[in-house]
């Protein structure tokens, strides 16, 4: 009867999973009801929502670069032009540069997006109910995971009850049968999710995806500036359209 425990066992893993996927689109659902409704989007928001901390630590040396206050080489160096950042992001990343005034740009990329500043916006999209918490385990895509996981457990534990001694007073058809319906019940939780549940980005919640595609209907026709970083904002370096400035980013090392 061994068959009965693998049962029980895909039953409670089956209803686990299927029940956190439902309270985390419940969550998400309320969060996202009002969530961002007459935000406007900065361009340091919408790098963070379309890329993470990196994206705005790139995104603000674009920027420095265009304006002439930072030199970025083409061979992976940054020189520091003018020292007076105008806000927080600005000043991490020249901080980040060091007070030689000259450093690499990987090592700058990553001392600015791990800075308080980057942090701190971070934070307050997230309260804001435009990013996902960092590290949250209860988002709805953490949640499909599990329900996913779920139904390959269910499978296996069937196929391992299936391959025991039959049983004669239990039919390997109902045994069968038994697994069919925690199986079912994962597999029908993926189909409603798929339908009815918006994904999640690993950055941006669906109210975050909203804004960044009316800032992009908004800026889509207009050839300025702006328009240039809102490109950097949402797709990082590979927009760059100056190759010398491109290549600054491509240097690893």
């Amino acid at each position: 009867m061994f068959w009965v425990l693998f049962m029980l066992l895909a039953w409670a893993v089956a209803a686990t999973a299927c029940t956190r996927l439902c309270l985390a689109a419940v969550r998400a659902a309320a969060v996202d009801a009002d969530a961002g409704l007459t935000h406007d989007l900065t361009l340091y928001e919408a790098a963070f929502l379309s890329g993470g901390p990196v994206r705005v630590a790139e995104l603000t040396l674009v920027s420095m670069a265009r304006q002439r206050r930072l030199l970025l080489a083409h061979t992976g160096w940054a020189t520091v032009v003018d020292p007076r950042g105008r806000d927080d992001i600005e000043r991490s990343v020249i901080g980040a540069i060091g007070p030689e005034g000259q450093s690499r740009i990987a090592p700058v990329r990553a001392g600015a997006a791990a800075a308080d500043a980057v942090r701190t916006l971070a934070d307050r999209l997230v309260s804001a109910g435009l990013a996902v918490p960092d590290g949250a385990r209860t988002t709805v895509a953490a949640g499909v995971r599990q329900v996913r996981a779920a139904a390959l457990f269910v499978l296996a534990l069937g196929a391992i009850a299936l391959s025991m001694p039959a049983q004669p007073d239990m039919p390997r058809t109902l045994v069968a049968l038994w697994f069919a319906l925690p199986l079912a019940l994962t597999l029908s939780c993926l189909a409603i999710a798929r339908v009815e549940v918006h994904p999640y980005s690993r950055w941006a919640s669906p109210a975050g995806q909203r804004l960044l595609g009316a800032l992009a209907q908004r800026t889509g026709g207009v050839g300025d500036d702006r328009t240039y970083l809102t490109s950097v904002a949402v797709r990082g370096v590979r927009a760059i359209g100056e190759p010398e400035l491109r290549a600054a980013f491509e240097q690893r090392a």
